[in-house]
């Protein structure tokens, strides 16, 4: 064994054992119990950045833990492999997205294993592999099938200039991300998924403190995302009658202008009513007012998400139109507002400025009636300002609504829905935020969607025997529309399913959403090429514990419950819920140093070319460089001052961010997952600490230093298993009780994930083996013996190259991956003598040492024979002594 700690060797040995034996593949065992531990698969960019190199460290301790403890462990790995990226980098290099994304996926899985992650790459699946997308599309037709998925028209971002829709994040400022052109609202037909038809059951699984919540080992704040984003609303549905006629003297829609509300408690302070761009009345109202035209036109610039509308400057236009308030027959004005939504309820709401804060800032802008009609005893309205309590429907109660004078909230509302049922104009309802799952994307690099288009039978579904259809992967987007509408091969040959005659295939792909909301289910029979899943799923679902950021929280978590709801309803799963416990692991932050140029643009340098500048308690006030830089004013020399904005997420664009390759070549990879670990725990932060990184590599440079120093004794495994039956020193005694000791935390700390923790444990470990005084014999042999293969087991999922090789090198027994875990021994944790503290009139006076098991009185003879007692009594006679059993004692004179 050599001296010297050489991590390349090291690793590169490691990897080839593995390989050679096949260590991690996995197969169904029923004889054992499972664990199912999955990170969220990547995107294939490039290269893996410290995020991933932590997300995926997390799920391989787990995993090796877990092994060790005799549980048969999955992890696997895929690739979330379709998307815009892909194109976006197919325009910029001329390079089909195909050809850059296969080259990025086999370089980072060859990141991924330098990593020594215990992956089953048997089991590896890529998103853009015929073999996976064709059962998106299977799934997809048995959707239609049973009238969860359906077609409809949808307002869609459109790009003029480039002839395609654009993601809501492609659009900056009212305009295309590659264009710049000004972005139009179009309607155009998509399909869509029934996820509403499942809300209630999305949200009880979900929503803390409901009784038919299954997912309690979600963190709060994931589920209260989830909860808000469905968003189940109690409240009344309703008309605002109108005579409103289209040209050929119809009333629009049916005369009736509905709009949902959960303050109908409010009614009789509804001044005007507001619709969306795209209503109906809005509409005919502009068909005569070139004004209020052009207006829709501007609204249609905007966003297209609550997010956006939320942000966005309030805007409106009156319709000139009115519509009957269906409690006091009084005419209200119809106003087109930009922040409406078509797409979200009726496209209509009522305004009641008076206690709705958007409303209240829209009135004061143009001018309109604002009319309380809800007091709070204490407290004085005015027009002047909103003040929070307008909003209050806990303490208010209804003033100037008639009928409703004197009613609290909850009775208002029933009184409303009373009357307005009497009336037939409206009702009590239940409304959710949450809306169906729009899936078309006019867009290439994705699942193509099954469908045939006939000009005599429409839209029809591909035959399931012709599954899949295939994507060419020849296409070279170039920013003019989708490829896929030029491509002849895709078009080739295609004939209507139903009447035989030549037909066009659906050039629209699915939301990419879409694959990433089953593939942990492809995981468990991913060479089936006969079912979507089989018995893998049913042996290894539900997933036992999830790890992804936090940023996927809200959408891909939801679309996966939904996915896997939809596959029970059919018959596939026998789940409910796909993730029993979920991890969000913290994000990795570094330094961010940057600069203005003379031109007004800003340059940010690599935190290794920058010190900090301090002021006299130490807080940093700056920054300059220690080396030259290159900048747009070019080369600047050491000393230049430089701007320091704190700490930040690591990114490319910033200069901030650590390359794992890098760090894997100075540190080797056992550093690199050390240093994630211990820094912080898994749900925190990191901030990015060089020093620290040094720091792990000298701790486990002192690990080996110390297994080297153990390998003359030789065969240390036979010498660990008979430690029980020798003889042992009182150091020897003292060094197995502090590793039991530690262990016990330590174990308890990986139960609960807490993994810094772990490794500082570790490293007590190693400073007991230290400072370990041994004599030589075969007692203390053992003891180092069994301590040593003690922190080598517990060091081992965190960083298994170094364990691994000091495992096998020093003769202890078996593998290491599958090696028992160790247990604390309770015999090592029962102490010979213990200390307690010796008070004299409950003063400190200093600590006697007394048998574990002594007595009373056998501790009251030490106590007053200790030389402590003696030189503080003078002689004196105790009046009383009192012992506090496993504390103190304390001697009354």
């Amino acid at each position: 064994m050599q001296e010297k700690y050489a991590h390349k060797e090291v690793e590169r040995a490691a990897h080839a054992h593995w390989n050679a034996t096949d260590a991690y593949r996995v197969t169904e065992d029923a004889g054992k119990p499972k664990f199912y531990a999955c990170s969220m698969l990547p995107y294939p960019s490039g290269k893996l950045h410290m995020g991933h190199v932590r997300n995926y460290t997390i799920n391989d301790m787990l995993a090796r833990q877990l092994r060790m403890k005799g549980m048969n462990v999955l992890m696997p790995m895929g690739w979330d492999a379709f998307g815009l990226p892909a194109e976006n980098a197919a325009i910029k290099n001329g390079v089909p997205p195909a050809k850059w994304t296969y080259e990025n996926i086999a370089y980072m899985k060859q990141q991924m294993q330098a990593m020594g992650l215990a992956i089953d790459w048997s089991r590896e699946v890529a998103t853009c592999d015929p073999s996976y997308y064709q059962w998106n599309q299977w799934l997809f037709l048995k959707m239609l099938e049973k009238g969860i998925a359906y077609r409809k028209t949808q307002v869609v971002n459109w790009d003029p200039v480039d002839q395609t829709v654009l993601a809501n994040e492609q659009v900056i400022d009212g305009k295309g991300w590659r264009t710049g052109a000004v972005v139009e609202k179009r309607e155009i037909p998509g399909y869509y998924l029934n996820i509403t038809a499942y809300a209630d059951e999305l949200l009880d699984h979900v929503q803390i403190g409901n009784e038919k919540a299954t997912l309690n080992g979600w963190p709060d704040k994931v589920r209260l995302m989830q909860e808000n984003w469905i968003g189940k609303s109690e409240g009344v549905r309703f008309a605002f009658p109108h005579t409103i006629q289209d040209a050929s003297g119809e009333p629009i829609s049916g005369g009736r202008m509905y709009v949902f509300t959960t303050r109908a408690d409010t009614i009789m302070g509804v001044t005007f009513c507001a619709v969306a761009p795209e209503h109906p009345l809005a509409t005919h109202a502009a068909a005569s007012n070139p004004v209020l035209a052009a207006f829709i036109e501007e609204c249609k610039t905007g966003g297209t998400t609550e997010a956006e509308l939320a942000t966005q400057e309030k805007k409106g236009m009156a319709t000139g139109l009115s519509v009957t308030h269906p409690l006091t027959g009084e005419e209200v004005d119809v106003w087109v507002g930009n922040y409406v939504l078509m797409s979200y309820g009726d496209g209509a709401v009522m305004g009641v400025p008076a206690h709705d804060e958007r409303d209240f800032a829209f009135a004061k802008k143009y001018g309109l009636k604002i009319q309380q009609v809800v007091a709070v005893e204490g407290e004085t309205f005015s027009l002047d300002a909103w003040a929070d309590w307008y909003g209050d429907k806990q303490r208010g109660v209804c003033v100037n609504s008639g009928v409703l004078d004197g009613l609290s909230y909850k009775a208002a509302v029933d009184k409303v829905a009373e009357l307005l049922a009497a009336k037939g104009m409206g009702e009590k309802k239940t409304t959710f935020r949450l809306r169906d799952w729009g899936v078309s994307r006019q867009r290439y690099w994705g699942t193509p969607i099954p469908i045939i288009h006939c000009e005599e039978h429409g839209a029809v579904p591909v035959p399931e025997k012709d599954l899949p259809v295939v994507l060419p992967q020849d296409c070279i987007p170039d920013g003019s529309g989708n490829p896929l509408h030029k491509h002849e091969g895709f078009h080739a040959g295609v004939v209507c399913p139903v009447c035989g005659k030549p037909a066009r295939r659906e050039t629209d792909t699915m939301d990419t959403f879409v694959d990433s909301s089953w593939y942990f289910m492809r995981y468990c029979d991913p060479t089936n090429s006969e079912k979507m899943v089989a018995e893998g799923a049913d042996y290894w679902m539900p997933m036992d514990q999830y790890i992804g950021g936090i940023e996927h929280a809200i959408l891909h978590l939801l679309y996966a419950r939904f996915w896997t709801k939809v596959m029970r309803d059919l018959g596939l799963v026998k789940v409910d819920e796909p993730f029993t416990h979920l991890l969000t692991q913290g994000m990795v932050l570094n330094h961010i140093y940057s600069r203005r140029t003379a031109k007004g643009g800003k340059d940010y340098f690599w935190p290794h070319d920058v010190e900090h500048v301090l002021d006299d308690a130490g807080k940093v006030v700056g920054a300059k460089l220690k080396n030259p830089a290159t900048s747009g004013d070019g080369m600047l020399p050491v000393g230049t001052p430089i701007d320091y904005e704190g700490v930040g997420t690591m990114s490319k664009s910033k200069n901030n961010g650590v390359d794992p390759q890098d760090l894997i070549e100075k540190y080797g990879a056992d550093t690199a997952r050390l240093y994630t670990m211990f820094t912080a725990p898994p749900e925190a932060t990191l901030e990015w600490n060089d020093a620290a990184v040094e720091g792990s590599y000298r701790f486990l440079r002192r690990v080996w230093g110390f297994g080297h120093k153990l390998a003359p004794i030789g065969q240390l495994g036979v010498l660990a298993d008979g430690v029980s039956g020798q003889k042992l020193s009182k150091a020897a005694k003292a060094l197995r009780l502090e590793m039991h000791t530690v262990l016990k935390q330590v174990d308890y700390d990986y139960q609960r994930m807490q993994y810094n923790t772990v490794v500082s444990g570790a490293m007590k470990m190693l400073n007991a083996l230290e400072d370990f005084k041994s004599d030589g014999s075969a007692a203390d042999n053992a003891a180092l013996a069994e301590g040593f293969g003690i922190l080598l087991r517990c060091l081992y999922p965190a960083t298994p190259h170094i364990a691994h090789t000091l495992w096998s090198g020093l003769g202890y027994a078996g593998e290491l991956l599958d090696a028992p875990w160790p247990v604390a021994d309770e015999a090592a944790l029962q102490r010979d003598e213990i200390e307690l503290v010796l008070q004299v009139n409950g003063k400190l006076r200093g600590s006697i040492t007394v048998a574990a098991g002594a007595d009373k009185a056998t501790i009251e003879a030490v106590a007053l024979a200790s030389e402590a007692f003696q030189k503080q009594a003078q002689g004196a006679t105790p009046k009383k002594v009192v012992v506090v059993p496993g504390r103190l004692v304390n001697v009354v004179i």
